[in-house]
């Protein structure tokens, strides 16, 4: 049997490390943070982290990494003469993602050099991203970033901009018919 001390020391370690993971924040979750001071000092509600639009702000910074900074790039960009991704579809897939439920959100891509905290939040605050931040019908976010690239996207709670996977719902209505069987089989056990 082991004794106590072995006990209390293997608890200790444990949570040594589960605080040791929670003081780790990277550029995503401070970014959040800024996102949600800023929408706050507006009167407007926190961002909720949506892990599928994360998913998709991930795969997103990882297409931009190979692109330079440029004035013409991220939150630089004229409406409409963003790069086009040919394989959109498939990283929409990649995150079990698909176009009506990701229509109503909008990604927001930057480019900053070292992705120096302060300029990342202005690139989203100071910019053509702000009508979007300051807007009451988006209610969560996904961040991903990659070397000099992060994404922000926008999401709603409509169906058409919750970044729910495209399969949740088929999950739903398959569980929802286990039950009935279930209820069913119970049933006619019961009687007979």
């Amino acid at each position: 049997m082991a004794s106590p001390w072995l006990h209390l020391l293997l608890l200790v370690s444990f949570l040594s490390m589960n605080l040791l993971v929670k003081c780790d924040t990277d550029e995503e979750d401070t970014l959040l943070q800024g996102l949600n001071s800023y929408r706050e000092s507006l009167n407007l509600t926190s961002l909720t982290k949506n892990k599928n639009a994360e998913c998709l702000a991930d795969e997103l910074a990882d297409q931009f990494k190979n692109q330079p900074c440029t004035n013409s790039t991220g939150a630089n960009t004229v409406p409409g003469t963003e790069k086009q991704l040919s394989n959109y579809p498939d990283l929409l897939a990649k995150c079990h993602l698909n176009v009506s439920n990701t229509r109503d959100g909008i990604v927001m891509p930057a480019c900053v050099p070292n992705l120096e905290h302060s300029l990342v939040l202005s690139n989203f605050t100071k910019s053509q991203y702000s009508d979007s931040l300051n807007d009451t019908k988006y209610k969560g976010a996904g961040i991903g970033s990659e070397d000099n690239w992060i994404v922000v996207i926008l999401t709603t709670s409509t169906p058409a901009g919750s970044y729910v996977p495209y399969n949740a719902a088929s999950l739903i209505s398959n569980i929802g018919l286990i039950y009935c069987l279930l209820f069913w089989l119970i049933s006619a056990l019961l009687i007979f």
